[in-house]
C-alpha cells in the first residue's frame, strides 16, 4: 500500500525520488559505477576488510619510504580496528615511519568550538595514540611533530602544515548517516547547495554536529548514551579532501543482529546526485576507492525488529 509522506524537517538532502531510486540498488548492482577512477568494491569477511584497510595503508607507508619521499595521510577515527592490525605489521616488517607525517581529520569540541582534552574517554587523539601510535615501536614511529590532531586554537597552522607538504598523498575516512565525510556535515553543504566548486574550496573550520551525527556517534561509540555526545567537533574541510592525491573510505557500519545504518546512506553517497547537502557525494568527482563490508552493502528493507 502507497503512503506519501514529506521528509523530517532536519534531513537536508529532500528529494524523495532520489532516495527511492537509490533504495533500489541491489548488492549485486552496488559495485557498479559509470566513473572509472570511481572504484567501489565489497569484502564480506569483517577480519579481511580491516586487514585490507591495514595492508593498503602500510603498503602506501612502505613504498613512498622506498621512494626515498614523505609521506602525507590524512586519517580518520571511524572505522578504527585497522590501526592496531597497521602497527603490527609496521613492527614485524621494522618499517621506519620516520617519513610519515599524519593529519587527523577531526576532534569534538564544546559548544564554545573549544576541543576536548586529548586524554578525554572519547577523544579521538587520545584513540588514535592508544590504538595506533603508541602500538608502533618507538623507534619506529613517527616524530612527534609529524602528528597532527586539528584543534580549536590550531586551526590555521595545521592546515599549513598539510599545505606545506603539498596536501595529502592518501584521504582515509568513511561515510557518516547524514552523509558527512570528517565532519563535514550536510547543513554546512546546505550553504553551498548551489555554489559546489564554492564548497570543494572549503578549509578546516569548528562545526556544529548534525542531529543524526550525534545519534550516530552515540550508537556506536557512546553506549547509546546521546548526552555524551560533545556538541560541536573541529574538522578538515572538503579542500583537504579534494586536493588529497587519492581517497581511500572504508564503510563498516554494521551493529549486528542484521542492523546496518549505513546501508541507505552508502547508496545515496556512492549513486546519489552530487551535491554539497550530501558532502560524500563529492568523492564521486575525484578518483577515490570505496571498501564496504558485505553487511552494509545488504539490499535496504523494511523489516520491524
Amino acid at each position: 500500500m502507497n503512503f506519501d509522506y514529506e521528509l523530517a524537517n532536519f534531513i537536508d538532502f529532500r528529494n524523495k525520488k532520489v532516495c527511492d531510486e537509490v533504495r533500489d540498488i541491489s548488492k549485486d548492482e552496488i559495485t557498479e559505477h559509470e566513473k572509472e577512477e570511481f572504484n567501489i568494491r565489497i569484502i564480506e569477511n569483517k577480519s579481511d576488510f580491516y586487514s585490507a584497510f591495514a595492508t593498503d595503508l602500510v603498503k602506501r607507508i612502505k613504498e613512498s619510504k622506498e621512494r626515498g619521499e614523505d609521506f602525507a595521510a590524512i586519517l580518520p577515527v571511524g572505522p578504527v580496528p585497522q590501526f592496531k592490525i597497521a602497527a603490527e605489521m609496521i613492527n614485524k616488517l621494522e618499517i621506519s615511519c620516520d617519513h610519515v607525517h599524519t593529519f587527523n581529520m577531526d576532534e569534538y569540541a564544546n559548544e564554545k568550538g573549544q576541543t576536548v582534552p586529548p586524554d578525554w574517554e572519547g577523544s579521538f587523539q587520545k584513540v588514535m595514540r592508544e590504538s595506533f601510535f603508541k602500538r608502533i615501536d618507538e623507534n619506529l614511529r613517527p616524530p612527534e611533530d609529524q602528528i597532527h590532531f586539528p584543534t580549536s586554537g590550531e586551526i590555521d597552522s595545521f592546515e599549513a602544515a598539510l599545505d606545506e607538504l603539498g596536501g595529502a598523498d592518501i584521504c582515509y575516512g568513511g561515510i557518516g548517516w547524514c552523509g558527512h565525510i570528517a565532519f563535514i556535515e550536510s547543513h554546512w553543504g546546505k550553504e553551498f547547495e548551489d555554489n559546489l566548486e564554492g564548497f570543494k574550496k572549503e578549509g578546516a573550520k569548528v562545526v556544529e554536529l548534525h542531529p543524526m551525527t550525534i545519534m550516530q556517534n552515540a550508537l556506536h561509540s557512546f553506549d547509546g548514551d546521546w548526552s555524551l555526545v560533545p556538541p560541536k567537533a573541529v574538522t578538515i574541510g572538503p579542500k583537504q579532501i579534494m586536493e588529497a592525491d587519492h581517497r581511500s573510505f572504508w564503510l563498516d557500519g554494521y551493529i549486528g543482529g542484521g542492523i546496518s545504518w549505513q546501508r541507505f546512506i552508502a547508496r545515496l553517497s556512492l549513486h546519489g546526485p552530487v551535491t554539497p547537502v550530501v558532502p560524500a557525494t563529492l568523492l564521486q568527482t575525484e578518483p577515490t576507492d570505496v571498501t564496504l563490508l558485505g553487511k552494509v552493502a545488504e539490499d535496504v528493507k523494511v523489516e520491524v525488529a
